[in-house]
């Protein structure tokens, strides 16, 4: 008899971009040339201080059960250091640190939404907010973001989306797929939106550290908004420790009691040697990270001129994060089939921008968080694939 399965794994999506890292690693394994831009993750090393410091709470005898919120030593430096960052006000009782930051979505999903409910998200935009939205029972509904208005958000049509069975809305500046960024006045017309229809806003603010052009503007700064704003962050980009699996929510007094009991009844507490590590990043030396950054920016430029370089291809300048979301709808090839053949048959490794949302037919992405010369043979490649398709 086969098993059955809860209604709610028929609602449930996946990140595709694993998906495609397993595919390009099933092809290196037969001896084909693969060059990786389909996941977001730096390749630099987790800078050497935080390293050492979870290595010394390991000796020190950190390894065991700590707080299900998180440690009030990490709490209270990430409070402060959104405080001085952001503008934004939380106590360090209001802070909650997660095994990486999709528990932060997920448990504010959770706490938040039914079904009957509706939540509004960028498309294109993270795939695991639709998933998790769905998967709760309520009705996503999108916010296209178009690449004539920079792939920011419209915000006279989420004027129109907002319905009396909205309850949240999600916001991603800088944003992954596309690397937009909000600027102060779409932050203040989204925040105005909020406070009229008394709504959540989901702020997730995982690349607020990547954002090479204007300035970031957390919404949970402006009057009246941290106390319906749940901020999320993390380390995995900004620190280059994603394999630490060290994410954190900021989030409203009464929010953070039911927030804590998901905590509790899935992952019951983050590593706590992790988090020992998460407190000498923020408090220590940021040179280095600094200097990731400074390499980002330039392989931004070389990526970013090379796509617009290649006849067929277009691309936006992104603000933030580190992809490109290149236009490549012209060579009568859906998005899906641009990216496979491109990875097939020219060993470039993307992810197709449908992966992101129905909005995102006629693009792909790509992860300029990987060296120069991979960048450069990536453009070789594509323009090669290009050239085959167009013929």
């Amino acid at each position: 008899m086969p098993i059955r399965l809860a209604s709610g794994m028929n609602r449930i999506g996946t990140e595709t971009a694993f998906a495609v890292l397993a595919r390009a690693k099933a092809l290196e394994a037969q001896g084909k040339s693969v060059v990786h831009m389909q996941i977001g993750e730096p390749d630099f090393d987790t800078p050497a201080h935080i390293v050492q410091a979870a290595q010394e709470a390991l000796a020190s005898g950190w390894t065991h059960y700590g707080p299900a919120q998180g440690d009030p030593e990490l709490r209270a430096a990430i409070s402060n250091y959104i405080g001085s960052t952001r503008g934004a006000q939380y106590t360090p009782e209001q802070v909650l640190v997660t095994p990486g930051g999709k528990p932060v979505m997920f448990f504010a999903m959770l706490a938040l939404l039914q079904p009957g409910d509706e939540a509004i998200y960028p498309d294109p935009g993270f795939p695991i907010y639709r998933s998790m939205i769905e998967f709760t029972g309520a009705t996503a509904v999108p916010a296209v973001l178009r690449e004539e208005n920079d792939f920011r958000l419209d915000t006279e049509e989420l004027r129109g989306l907002v319905t009396e069975r909205t309850r949240l809305i999600i916001i991603n500046t800088p944003g992954n797929p596309c690397g937009n960024a909000l600027t102060r006045e779409d932050i203040e017309a989204v925040a105005e939106v909020a406070l009229q229809h008394d709504l959540v806003v989901l702020a997730d603010e995982i690349y607020a550290e990547l954002l090479y052009e204007g300035e970031h503007v957390s919404i949970a700064s402006l009057p009246g908004m941290a106390e319906r704003t749940i901020l999320l962050d993390g380390f995995s980009k900004t620190f280059a420790m994603t394999g630490w699996r060290m994410g954190y929510g900021l989030i409203p007094q009464e929010l953070i009691g039911p927030m804590t009991t998901l905590m509790v009844n899935s992952a019951s507490c983050t590593n706590v040697a992790a988090q020992r590590a998460g407190i000498a990043a923020l408090t220590g030396p940021w040179d280095e990270v600094r200097s990731f950054k400074d390499a980002f920016a330039r392989r931004r430029e070389l990526l970013i001129a090379g796509l617009n370089d290649i006849p067929g291809i277009s691309c936006v300048d992104p603000k933030g994060a580190f992809y490109a979301f290149p236009k490549v709808g012209s060579f009568g090839l859906r998005s899906d089939d641009f990216a496979n053949r491109l990875l097939d048959e020219f060993g470039v490794a993307t992810v197709s921008g449908t992966s992101f949302g129905d909005a995102g037919e006629g693009y792909i992405r790509l992860s300029y968080a990987t060296s120069e010369e991979n960048i450069s043979e990536a453009l070789v490649r594509i323009r090669a694939a290009t050239e085959a398709f167009a013929g």
